[in-house]
């Protein structure tokens, strides 16, 4: 798959943008807060209906005005397809495959697979457990539309729950209800959790040979599930943290508390790993996101390298480059001779200046 076009109006720092896509490398570069990443943004924007930055969509219009629209024409399997997303300030986003208007917007995803690269990116093994979990989220959601919607359904119970949580001291018999809720959260919630424990033992069958090659045979790699239940099953652990939960006004158990343990040599990087280690953790972590979204769609996804290159050293430079041939990718970076000392093939170059980019060659 590919993306061949992309059309911006009033999005972010632009105006009016239109780009023609080459199939294999596209190059953006340009001084910092020029609008590189924006670009990167809006064709991720418009195969999975969100920001990788997780801004609201009121943000992503240009000021001023009071709606965005993003163009994308993307293929797959030879087969042409316009989307269009109109984004609005005052009510929910738009969004039509071939000029044909959706009624959700889950039924965007899996039309395209992109998979995101940006320096945060490297700090997934040392941040916290919501990245963790956000990674997961957005590449099963990108793979899987059941996934999607029992995630979506799992946090309305849990907003629910919690509101009843908060609310029960004005009123005693709310707490009467929260068996009901406990048992909707129980049914969504094993699904996500037993998705999620599949989506971790595909990783690792890759990640390892990935890393090994990374760190020149000096490490192996693999990846744990941890969930948020402890031991316990789901349906245990809301039972016994029941009385805390009510104290603390919060539920306590449950997936959006999982996380992925990383031991490298059974050391948990985590929390003792050096910075090396923690990025070479997440650099092959990502390589390995694309290899399974490869072995899933049976197709390969675009990928998004957002000034990544400048944040790793000469030798993750080199086996990152190696390893994305054959898969259309739209690069950002400051300047070029990076591109031009490791003898990479570039396609397109766009020259990023101030909402506008123009093609050099």
């Amino acid at each position: 798959m590919i993306i061949k076009s992309l059309k911006l109006k009033d999005y972010r720092n632009y105006d009016l943008l239109n780009i023609e896509f080459d199939k294999s490398t596209n190059i953006f570069y340009g001084d910092n807060a020029q609008g590189k990443t924006n670009i990167l943004e809006a064709a991720y924007l418009s195969g999975t209906t969100k920001s990788h930055r997780g801004t609201k969509d009121r943000d992503l219009i240009r000021f001023g005005c009071e709606e965005s629209h993003i163009e994308t024409v993307i293929e797959r399997s030879g087969v042409p397809f316009q989307i269009d997303m109109h984004l609005k300030k005052s009510s929910p986003k738009g969004i039509a495959i071939n000029k044909v208007p959706i009624r959700r917007a889950s039924e965007l995803f899996g039309l395209m697979n992109f998979v995101f690269f940006s320096p945060e990116d490297l700090n997934i093994i040392k941040n916290g457990p919501s990245e963790r979990r956000r990674f997961m989220d957005l590449e099963l959601s990108q793979l899987d539309k059941i996934y999607l919607k029992d995630l979506a359904n799992y946090n309305r119970i849990i907003n629910q729950r919690n509101k009843l949580l908060k609310d029960a001291w004005q009123s005693n018999n709310l707490l009467d209800t929260l068996e009901v809720w406990d048992m909707q959260l129980v049914i969504y919630g094993n699904k996500i959790i037993e998705r999620r424990k599949k989506f971790i033992a595909q990783v690792n069958e890759i990640i390892s040979g990935i890393h090994y090659k990374l760190t020149g045979g000096k490490e192996r790699i693999s990846l744990y599930y941890e969930p948020g239940t402890g031991t316990l099953p789901l349906e245990q652990a809301l039972k016994k943290n029941r009385d805390r939960d009510i104290r603390m006004k919060s539920t306590s158990s449950g997936p959006h508390r999982d996380d992925i343990c990383f031991l490298a040599d059974n050391i948990d990087i985590r929390k003792f790993g050096s910075q090396g280690q923690q990025r070479t953790a997440a650099l092959s972590l990502k390589l390995s996101e694309i290899e399974l979204v490869k072995l899933l769609i049976k197709d390969t996804p675009v990928l998004l390298l957002d000034d990544v290159l400048s944040e790793l050293d000469k030798n993750r430079q080199n086996y990152l480059l190696d390893s994305i041939h054959n898969i259309q990718t739209l690069i950002t970076c400051t300047g070029l001779d990076e591109f031009v000392n490791h003898r990479f093939s570039i396609n397109k170059v766009f020259h990023v200046q101030n909402g506008h980019a123009a093609k050099e060659n």
